[in-house]
């Protein structure tokens, strides 16, 4: 892709020899950027394939995964999520923010932290409040007898 180098027996103005480096920068930058592109499609590929879509509703009970390191006692048998939590808002796509209790401060966490809740009672202290009814009639409605 570089090229051998010339010899030293070919003379060249400076501005040529300028004009030549200068393309073959431009031939070895595009040829980087067209690997980078390709690994770059590559990834995003595999963690499309390995990642699973989950979304969550204000009000959804959740675990979050949270470990903590105790001392004296062994990874494995440690408790890795807390919960069950309540999502109080979805602030986009990837980033909730939830809640354990009424009188616990909300946490923000990202999704990969989150897992649905699947026990028999889950929290019931979130109430999800949805918009009021429309009571107006349409401007363009006929009202017929």
């Amino acid at each position: 892709m570089l090229g051998h180098p010339l010899e030293e027996t070919e003379e060249r103005s400076l501005p040529e020899f300028v004009e030549d480096l200068r393309e073959r920068m431009d031939r070895v930058h595009r040829f980087a950027r067209e690997k980078l592109k390709m690994q770059s499609d590559k990834m995003k590929q595999h963690l499309d394939t390995t990642s699973t879509e989950t979304a969550f509703e204000p009000g959804d009970a959740v675990w979050l995964y949270a470990p903590k390191r105790m001392k004296g006692r062994s990874p494995k048998l440690q408790r890795n999520w807390e919960g069950p939590y309540t999502i109080i808002k979805k602030i986009n796509d990837l980033v909730y923010r939830i809640q354990l209790s009424p009188r616990c401060k909300p946490k923000v966490v990202h999704l990969e932290r989150l897992a649905r809740y699947t026990g028999h009672d889950p929290p019931g202290w979130f109430v999800v409040e949805e918009p009021p009814p429309r009571t107006e009639e349409p401007e363009n409605s006929v009202i017929r007898d």
